[in-house]
Order: structure tokens, then C-alpha cells, then sequence
């Protein structure tokens, strides 16, 4: 399984607002129970959907400009980016056909 890019709030403008193709970013932390549930979706994801979309996790604890920026308020919340926007997002665990369904609409 792919491993997301960590997403930091040092490299966050780079990877994600300047991404020349659609982004996710996990949000979440090591002490949270749903967000390491949801982690191997994401990896999962990060195969299915190599070149087409860049797949990140931010933890929250570490990289609390960027949570404070987006309004994290719970984990795990997986935002959807495209030419730098937010164009949705997701809060809570769900299943891979949700996010899967987000993805794809990022790509169409």
C-alpha cells in the first residue's frame, strides 16, 4: 500500500494549494481511534489513484496552523482540493465508496 505525503504546515502551500492536479488531505491525529481506522482507506487510495490525485495526512497536533486555517474541529475531516480550492469535505470515518465517490468528482 501507498503511504499519503505527510502534510505539514511548512510544505502544505506546496503540496496542496499550488498541486497542478486534485488533492485530498487527511486530517487527524496518532490518539484518535476513527482517524487510524480510516488509514488504510487512505493508503489504499493513494494506489488507486497515483498521477491522478495527491494524496496527504496532516496531523493535526503537529501542523495546527493549517488544522486552525480549515476549521478542523473534528477527526477525522478529509478535505478535497482542486487549483488550490476547497471543494469539499468530509467529517468522520466513512467507508472507501465515499471517499472514492469525492474523488472522482474531483476528476470530472
Amino acid at each position: 500500500m501507498g503511504e499519503p505525503i505527510e502534510i505539514t504546515d511548512r510544505n502544505f502551500k506546496n503540496e496542496i494549494l499550488d498541486s497542478t492536479i486534485p488533492a485530498l488531505v487527511d486530517f487527524g491525529a496518532e490518539w484518535c481511534p476513527p482517524c487510524r481506522a480510516i488509514e488504510p482507506i487512505i493508503k489504499a487510495l493513494v494506489d488507486e489513484y497515483a498521477g491522478r490525485v495527491k494524496i496527504g495526512s496532516s496531523d493535526v497536533d503537529a501542523s495546527r496552523s493549517v488544522a486552525g486555517q480549515f476549521g478542523i474541529m473534528s477527526i477525522p475531516t478529509l478535505i478535497f482540493f482542486k487549483k488550490g480550492e476547497e471543494i469539499d469535505r468530509i467529517i468522520g470515518y466513512v467507508p472507501k465508496d465515499a471517499i472514492r465517490e469525492k474523488i472522482d468528482a474531483l476528476l470530472y
